[in-house]
């Protein structure tokens, strides 16, 4: 956690209860244990946040993205903290969210998409052990045409550890020409593990594009076997194996530094599994 926190040291702080975005030129913002933040980007406005959850604490995030923003949001989870993102987008607005979850926290996520051509690319993962419970919840609301949204969940449960996705793309009657994908993918690194996947499609539109599925499995053996031919220890194989999974997901946020910092967590976290 050092270095996440000299790397967002340089980024500029939101406000305790509120954070205004007008210009173009997007900056880094970072919140730490937020209760309460709500965040508005002006049109045509760009900006990346990054809120970092380190505490057992209730918190709640509102986002507003009027016409044209952009936002990448990336939310970090190493405490049991129970959250709520609330994000409402207008027309050609687009937001990217990265999530990850290190500890058995609640992360609940409300998509609208209220605007025509607007967009939200959301990747998440979490890693779990012990006998951690973890839950990300997704709603995904096509309340127009034309929008499209495409949500990857990937989870890692070991010792008896329970993981819990669930997810659901709404799209109304009027929603012609959406575009929409979700996809749960899941890895058990036990007996003892369990992993509940529930994607969901809830459509009233008849000119639609939407896609869902759902995984859980064990680790690849061969991929591990061909590993250990090579030299490398069973746990070095299935580290390696699991970073592999989830590395695109940690490492797609807007700042390279950080996304590597939250991968080397990550690998912290694989070694106490």
């Amino acid at each position: 956690m050092e270095r996440i926190f000299e790397i967002i040291g340089t980024f500029r702080r939101a406000g305790h209860e509120a954070l205004r975005v007008e210009t173009p030129v997007p900056q880094p913002y970072a919140a730490v244990d937020p209760e309460h933040l709500r965040v508005e980007l002006a049109a045509g406005a760009a900006a990346h946040l990054v809120v970092l959850h380190t505490k057992e604490s209730a918190s709640s995030l509102d986002v507003t993205l009027a016409e044209g923003a952009q936002l990448e949001l990336t939310e970090l989870f190493t405490a049991g903290a129970f959250s709520e993102t609330a994000v409402r987008q207008a027309a050609r607005s687009r937001c990217r969210m990265t999530l990850l979850l290190l500890a058995g926290a609640n992360a609940s996520y409300r998509i609208d998409l209220e605007g025509a051509d607007a967009e939200n690319n959301l990747g998440g993962a979490f890693l779990l052990g012990g006998r951690e419970h973890g839950v990300v919840k997704l709603r995904t609301n096509h309340l127009v045409a034309d929008c499209r949204s495409d949500s990857s969940v990937k989870g890692v449960a070991g010792g008896e550890a329970v993981g819990e996705f669930s997810g659901l793309v709404y799209v109304a009657q009027d929603a012609q020409r959406t575009d929409a994908r979700q996809q749960s993918r899941n890895v058990l690194l036990s007996d003892g593990a369990r992993i509940e996947t529930m994607p969901q499609l809830e459509i009233y539109a008849d000119d639609v594009k939407c896609s869902h599925g759902a995984t859980v499995g064990q680790m690849d053996a061969d991929a591990i076997l061909y590993m250990r031919q090579r030299g490398l220890s069973e746990a070095q194989a299935r580290r390696l194996q699991i970073e592999g999974f989830v590395g695109d997901i940690v490492r797609r946020c807007g700042e390279e530094p950080l996304g590597e910092a939250m991968l080397a967590l990550a690998a912290e976290k694989l070694e106490r599994i």
